[in-house]
């Protein structure tokens, strides 16, 4: 499907982070103490920490199976992922390992990373629900005329838990629901997002 206004344009990939200088700007934020976007409270600090080792520990244990390497390692036209997130996001620290990952098994595919506040209009051409959700994954053809897929914020598990969360607690406080959410990610090792991405990427190669 071409689209000829979307906000997407080669200056938006050119400011992108790869994910390694991603990676690198979040040490930089850690050390000064700060994160990325206008909330700087203690709280989001402290996710921004979180994040950092979540990323860390995902580098050296994330695995990618062998029939979404063969995929992604036969896609012959470039292609440009961009990820919409924030330093801060729990989900991001989640997912964006893995998803760098697949990127560098691929050099047609480019791997770009913005931060959603710094562009607005982006991130309201991709909202969830009506919601800034992140992460958000957006791939087009190289020439930025096609979207290709999206995927995002998170696996459609999540989703559904965190719509039904919403809907009734059950008494539970949001930290104990998040550290719940965490400890799913921990144990389910990208299973649900490979399998989610496999008919997306599939679907690039028609």
């Amino acid at each position: 499907m071409e689209f000829l206004s979307h906000p997407v344009t080669q200056k938006v990939i050119d400011q992108g982070f790869s994910y390694s200088k991603f990676v690198e700007f979040t040490e930089q934020l850690v050390r000064e103490n700060r994160t990325t976007g206008s909330n700087q409270s203690e709280a989001y600090l402290e996710y921004t920490k979180m994040c950092l080792q979540r990323m860390r520990r995902w580098d050296k244990t994330a695995k990618v199976s062998p029939k979404i390497k063969k995929l992604v390692q036969s896609i012959q036209e470039a292609q440009v992922w961009l990820l919409i997130t924030e330093a801060w996001c729990g989900d991001g620290s989640q997912s964006i390992p893995y998803l760098a990952k697949l990127a560098e098994l691929n050099p047609k595919i480019e791997l770009r990373i913005i931060m959603r506040d710094e562009f607005p209009e982006i991130m309201d051409a991709y909202l969830t629900h009506g919601a800034r959700s992140i992460p958000k994954l957006v791939a087009f053809t190289r020439d930025l005329k096609v979207e290709l897929f999206t995927w995002g914020p998170k696996p459609n598990y999540l989703l559904t838990r965190h719509k039904e969360y919403k809907h009734d607690s059950k008494g539970k406080s949001y930290k104990e629901f998040l550290e719940e959410i965490h400890l799913w990610y921990a144990r389910n090792k990208n299973q649900d997002l490979e399998s989610e991405l496999l008919p997306l990427i599939q679907s690039t190669l028609l």
